[in-house]
């Protein structure tokens, strides 16, 4: 779904996300990605392991220091020497090393992780590029840009960010509860009873909080989707809005949304809230049993002051692992649901290579014939049910028929975007399945209805179909196409910057531009959609002049919206509903006083008035 910005929303905002299959993705993401990086996950879980232990060590070593502070005040009140400060001096020598030892190795670890991360990131981004230019067509008909952009960018930024964080963090905390439930039973097993106690109070208590929060949690969720769609909906037609004044309408809708969002958020972030102060207390209740305890341990001798203070701080630490093992799992969930879309993505269906051997399109003139060619989107829906023509190089053929009849299904048979089901496209004598899709691309030349410009200068944008023009190449595209002038009177001619929201290019502007690039290709067949139907007619007259120069010695296909420019052709082919009705010059179809003459006629009466 579409963000209020209109970038794609990111899945699971607020939310964890658990995918179809957590094992068999697992698997696939160790054995394709993370096999290749064996040593440095070695590194890795050694030096988190390392880092750990000395971290865990510490309060140990510090409580000595606590009980020697603790037994040279009693010795000094009862007459004796006094504190030992050079016992004491190594032991904070001894506690200093161990952090700085565990500093390093922590280091070591997150440095070669995030090297890992980034690697296998980088793979699959060029994994997915790969991809993409293999796929068919069919694949981006049947999904939004969003949702592959979101694949792409989204899902990969959850697998580099999870996969970052939750194997260290793993290893961290299994490592920090092991090595602090050792400590603590080395120190009192008594208190570490009591400490352990409380866990199964606390989790139960969460668990009621949780299940009263996720509710609202997912309202807040739904209503946030409601509000984003209806702020983009609403300014993305704001115009229409105010021209129906429907001003006060889409204020109440959106107030009635935001109100329901407003009571949603607020609970699920109260309960939430909640979470902290809660665990807080029973770790308090927690913290006066193990004092308690520890206190009639000592009395009695059985422990040191400097233990208590060691197991005190322990304790303290016991709960932030666990409390990390809930949020791994919430990542390794969002990780692997990422990882399984992106395995899905790379595991889709490519275009199948039917290419017999190599054949020099050079050297091919622009015959085309279709023969008996049956197509259909879907197996079991033909549109195409038996067409036939043959056309001669340099021939001007035109494709007609009403909105919706199908007049891009033909231009994209041609190109191999999709292939006939039944039948043949021969283009001098050459099957078209025969050919390498990108060989068999390089003899056609499109210039569409929609312009497509990228950001860049306006010699990049012309040479983006011949990356080898020169500069005078360039320039004499650009004045076949009747653009020069108009370059030369940007700042920079050339050279200046332009992009689809610059707004000193009129779309008139960036056809002549599309224009003079698939002249500067110089391709064999021309596929032509006429882009004129929201041009002033000064424009129009440039651009159907730029068309006829592009047109001169080539074959070419026209996809025609107003027929009183398609008179001259050498054959029309006219469909409706998906099918070729019918197909001639204009004055045979004339003649026939079919279907092509009733839309001539209708649109010539409509140009009249």
């Amino acid at each position: 779904m579409p963000g209020p910005m209109g970038g794609p929303m990111r899945r699971g905002q607020g939310t964890t996300e658990k995918p179809k299959d957590f094992k068999k993705t697992t698997k696939k993401l160790i054995d394709s990605y993370l096999s290749k990086y064996k040593i440095g996950l070695i590194i890795v879980i050694i030096f988190a392991i390392g880092s750990t232990i000395f971290t865990i060590v510490g309060p140990k070593i510090l409580g000595n220091a606590t009980t020697e502070i603790f037994n040279g005040l009693v010795s000094k009140l009862s007459g004796g020497s006094g504190i030992d400060f050079g016992k004491i001096g190594q032991i904070a020598i001894m506690l200093l090393g161990l952090y700085l030892l565990s500093a390093i190795f922590s280091f070591v670890q997150g440095f070669t992780m995030t090297g890992i991360a980034q690697k296998l990131t980088y793979r699959i981004r060029n994994d997915i590029a790969a991809k993409i230019n293999k796929l068919p067509m069919n694949y981006f008909d049947k999904r939004t840009n969003g949702e592959v952009l979101s694949i792409i960018t989204n899902d990969i930024d959850t697998l580099s960010m999870n996969l970052n964080q939750s194997i260290t963090q793993i290893i961290t905390a299994i490592c920090t509860i092991i090595g602090i439930l050792i400590m603590m039973f080395s120190i009192s097993w008594q208190m570490t009873l009591i400490s352990l106690v409380i866990l199964p109070v606390a989790g139960f208590v969460v668990r009621i909080i949780v299940g009263k929060s996720q509710k609202y949690f997912s309202r807040q969720q739904e209503y946030l989707g409601h509000v984003n769609g209806q702020v983009e909906e609403i300014y993305g037609g704001l115009t229409v809005v105010k021209a129906f004044n429907a001003e006060d309408k889409v204020t109440d809708t959106f107030d009635k949304a935001n109100d329901e969002l407003y009571h949603s958020a607020w609970k699920s972030q109260f309960l939430s809230g909640l979470m902290h102060p809660v665990m807080n207390f029973i770790s308090n209740v927690g913290y006066v049993g193990v004092a308690v305890a520890g206190g009639y341990l000592a009395i009695n001798g059985t422990i040191t002051v400097g233990n208590i203070q060691s197991f005190i701080q322990y304790n303290k630490q016991f709960t932030q692992p666990i409390n990390q093992i809930a949020q791994i799992s919430s990542m390794l969930q969002s990780m692997v649901a990422a990882a399984e879309r992106v395995f899905e993505f790379l595991e889709e269906p490519e275009e199948v290579n039917t290419a017999k051997g190599n054949i020099d399109t050079s050297k091919l003139k622009g015959n085309v014939e279709f023969k008996n060619v049956k197509f259909g989107y879907n197996p079991d829906k033909t549109i195409i049910k038996d067409f036939s023509a043959k056309v001669k190089e340099g021939q001007k053929i035109a494709i007609v028929g009403p909105t919706g009849a199908g007049k891009t299904t033909m231009v994209k048979l041609l190109m191999r975007f999709y292939d006939v089901t039944d039948g043949e496209i021969l283009v001098d004598g050459h099957n078209i399945k025969d050919f390498d899709r990108g060989e068999l691309r390089k003899m056609f030349g499109m210039v569409l209805q929609d312009t497509w410009l990228f950001g860049g200068t306006v010699k990049d944008n012309i040479k983006y179909s011949k990356e080898a023009a020169t500069d005078d190449e360039v320039i004499e595209a650009a004045k076949a196409a009747h653009v020069h002038h108009y370059i030369k009177t940007l700042p920079n001619g050339y050279n200046s910057m332009i992009n689809e929201e610059s707004s000193n290019i009129s779309a008139g502007q960036k056809q002549l531009l599309t224009i003079a690039r698939v002249i500067l290709a110089d391709p064999k067949i021309l596929i032509l959609d006429e882009a004129t139907s929201s041009i002033d007619t000064r424009t129009e007259i440039q651009i159907q002049s730029a068309m006829d120069n592009l047109m001169k010695g080539r074959t070419s296909f026209v996809i025609a919206h107003r027929l009183s420019t398609i008179k001259n052709s050498d054959l029309i082919l006219v469909m409706n509903q998906g099918d070729i009705v019918e197909q001639g010059t204009h004055e045979e179809l004339l003649a026939k006083g079919g279907f092509y003459a009733d839309l001539y006629n209708s649109q010539f009466d409509e140009e009249e008035e």
